[in-house]
Formats: C-alpha cells, sequence, structure tokens
C-alpha cells in the first residue's frame, strides 16, 4: 500500500503537488484542509481520508471527523490534526495513544516536518509538515511511504519549494 502524506494545506493544492501522489493508493491528510475544494480535488484524484484541523470550517467539519483509527495493510493508524511530539503529548493524547496502542500516530498543525519514533508507546510518529502557502514555515513539505507486510518502509520527503510559491 503506498500512502501519499500531507496536512495543513490551508485552502491551496495544484497539480503538480498531486503529481507527487500518482503511484499511491491513497492520499491522507492530517488537518487544515482549508477549502472544501481541495478535499474535492484530492478526492477526485485519489481515495482519500482526512481529519478537520482547527482553521477548518464547519463544511469540512461535516465531512471530516477530528479523529481517524483504522487499520492498513496490518499497520494500526491514528491521525488527528493536533498532537504534539514524543514525548510531549497533552495528557488527553497520551491517554488516547495508550487506549488505542497504534502503530503509527500521524498529525499536523505545527507546519514543521518531523517522523520520530516514540519508543515508550513503540510507535512512528509523522508530522509532514505544511504542503500550504499561509504559516510561518519556508518550505512545503510532504511524505510519501509504503506499508509492506505490517511494516512502514520507502519513506521519503517530498519538498514543494517555499511557501508562497506556486
Amino acid at each position: 500500500m503506498k500512502i501519499g502524506l500531507l496536512s495543513d494545506t490551508h485552502s491551496f493544492i495544484n497539480d503538480d503537488m498531486l503529481s507527487y501522489f500518482e503511484n499511491c493508493d491513497e492520499i491522507w491528510h492530517a488537518g487544515d484542509i482549508g477549502d472544501v475544494e481541495v478535499a474535492r480535488k484530492i478526492k477526485g484524484f485519489k481515495p482519500f481520508k482526512a481529519v478537520y484541523g482547527n482553521i477548518d470550517d464547519n463544511n469540512i467539519r461535516s465531512e471530516f471527523p477530528e479523529e481517524l483509527f483504522f487499520n492498513c495493510a496490518g499497520v494500526k493508524v491514528y491521525i488527528i490534526h493536533i498532537g504534539g511530539y514524543p514525548p510531549k503529548y497533552t495528557r488527553k493524547l497520551k491517554d488516547r495513544l495508550d487506549e488505542l496502542k497504534p502503530d503509527l500516530f500521524i498529525c499536523g498543525h505545527s507546519h514543521i516536518l518531523k517522523v520520530i519514533p516514540d519508543k515508550k508507546r513503540n510507535l512512528l510518529h509523522m508530522n509532514p509538515g505544511a504542503a500550504g502557502n499561509h504559516g510561518f514555515h519556508k518550505e512545503k513539505t510532504m511524505l510519501r511511504f509504503e506499508i509492506l507486510n505490517e511494516k512502514i518502509t520507502n519513506l521519503e520527503l517530498i519538498e514543494l519549494g517555499k511557501r508562497g510559491i506556486l
């Protein structure tokens, strides 16, 4: 299963960005979609899973949940927009991670790309950074990876260039 992962598009998506996910089976979005048209464009391109973020309006919140928990090719995945980083999660999130015991925890919000193993909870934490033009980030980023034989493999960083440049 090949996955394209992005977050914090803040109402921006273009065909060049989607071209990086041409060979992906699904695209996952970790919130702050920004505009329902962004979601429609991605859904028209590939199967799409997403959560809403703190900037998302009621149109997006009515279509997407606050959190997702699902199994993908033998890997338990948990996605929520605001999550923090290991070991500095909120109390509520620590409890949720301990309850769900995901193998892969994905969040957005910070606009900072990080992939960190959380050895205490035996999971991999991913934040794809921000793919949109709004925010303090300097580079737009996304991730691409595979789930094969119940393992996350072939993780790739996609750098889209400077923020604000189409």
